[in-house]
């Protein structure tokens, strides 16, 4: 089993299991996310990709540990996380602008008294590092998918995470924003060296970007580069033969309320 190690930081699950109502939704969960990589989620509808994300958000309890340390080991105090849902459950006919929705998370003050120029500043240069400035001043409701996600995502970079989490954020995103939105992730990972996990179904997308895959089922079956896993028995077990090059869907898409994305970023996510 092939596990690449940076010089830098990574995140480490230590036996990480989630128990609820009576039934184990994840058991003795151990991988590494490091920084400067692109780490890939995949599996079966059912297999906890979900509910591993929502315990590395701080969302849920569970057993085991997770923690943020160095390249000697040494735990580091804070963990800052990003994440961009695979769609944000908003009105469209809602009057905000880009501008203003990203604005709403770098400051309290309400967004209808107007934008500081300090702000205006803070939104531009989020908007540049996902190459979507020509956006500031589109209604939200009026952006494609790709353009949301990418909005999504400039979100999530602020303030700069330790571990970004992406949940099927390209799911439903024609070609050319996928491209886009992909290249655009490849960039930070290779100039921040931030950590950064992707829930996928989409396994010729997996194969064209990650660094590492884990495949998921209530526990770690098998994990390694993609040719690795997708050449694994445990990988045949469970796509079979004829599904390597296939697309995986999900059933119902995980949404989040544009609310609670703004609150996670209000001057900075409180650690959970």
């Amino acid at each position: 089993m092939h596990v690449h190690r940076c010089d830098l930081c990574h995140i480490d699950l230590d036996r990480v299991s989630v128990r609820r109502g009576g039934q184990t939704l994840l058991q003795d969960i151990s991988m590494h996310v490091h920084c400067g990589q692109l780490t890939v989620l995949i599996g079966q509808n059912g297999a906890g990709k979900t509910t591993l994300i929502r315990a590395l958000l701080g969302e849920i309890p569970h057993g085991g540990t997770i923690r943020h340390v160095d390249n000697a080991g040494r735990e580091l105090a804070h963990l800052t996380r990003g994440y961009v849902p695979q769609h944000l459950q908003f009105d469209p006919e809602m009057p905000l602008t880009v501008r203003e929705f990203l604005a709403c998370s770098m400051t309290r003050r309400p967004v209808w008294t107007g934008v500081s120029k300090k702000i205006r500043e803070e939104v531009n240069q989020a908007l540049r590092d996902v190459e979507a400035e020509e956006l500031a001043d589109t209604p939200l409701g009026r952006c494609s998918g790709g353009e949301l996600q990418r909005v999504l995502l400039a979100l999530a970079l602020h303030p700069a995470p330790d571990l970004l989490v992406l949940d099927e954020p390209v799911s439903g995103v024609d070609r050319n924003g996928l491209k886009l939105f992909l290249d655009t992730v490849t960039h930070l990972k290779k100039t921040r060296h931030m950590a950064i996990l992707l829930v996928s179904h989409d396994l010729r997308l997996v194969r064209e970007y990650a660094d590492h895959v884990v495949l998921l089922e209530k526990n770690v079956l098998t994990q390694g580069t993609p040719e690795e896993v997708f050449r694994s028995q445990e990988f045949e077990n469970v796509f079979g033969t004829g599904e390597k090059e296939e697309e995986h869907r999900e059933g119902p898409a995980r949404t989040v309320d544009f609310r609670i994305a703004l609150e996670r970023h209000q001057d900075g996510e409180e650690e959970s």
